[in-house]
């Protein structure tokens, strides 16, 4: 199983934006990866300079938005759809982007269900809940 560290997590974004940007071979992960900082222009001065940004520390409470955790989110989400895990998750997501119009705000609204199960598994210190997730995805429309 791949559990990277904040930091090992961290560098491979960094890396295959990186690559990217020198033409370099990517793998296919760092194919999605380049491709979601792609569609984030407003991360892109982060990722120009990551020796400045890799060990930031961002505080929610501050109103800081982390760059990693929301690019890490979206590959999780990636994931999740290519195997439809939980089940039902890419019928939900293809409602959510018809409805809307617009592919990246549906995946947005994913992302936002899951950070919420997340958190409540870690508030309640359990797995998080398949049934929790999909149900917040019913109520976004």
């Amino acid at each position: 199983m791949f559990n990277p560290s904040r930091d090992e997590a961290r560098r491979f974004l960094l890396e295959a934006w990186q690559k990217f940007g020198a033409g370099a071979p990517l793998s296919d992960l760092e194919k999605i990866a380049a491709a979601l900082i792609a569609k984030h222009p407003e991360y892109h001065a982060t990722f120009a300079e990551p020796e400045r940004f890799v060990d930031r520390d961002y505080s929610p409470e501050a109103g800081d938005i982390n760059p990693f955790l929301h690019l890490s989110l979206h590959l999780a989400v990636a994931e999740q759809l290519a195997i439809d895990q939980p089940p039902g998750i890419r019928t939900q997501f293809e409602r959510i982007r018809d409805a809307r119009g617009d592919e990246h705000e549906a995946l947005h609204a994913v992302i936002e269900c899951l950070g919420e199960v997340i958190w409540q598994a870690q508030r309640t210190r359990t797995p998080p809940d398949a049934q929790l997730y999909l149900n917040c995805l019913d109520r976004h429309r």
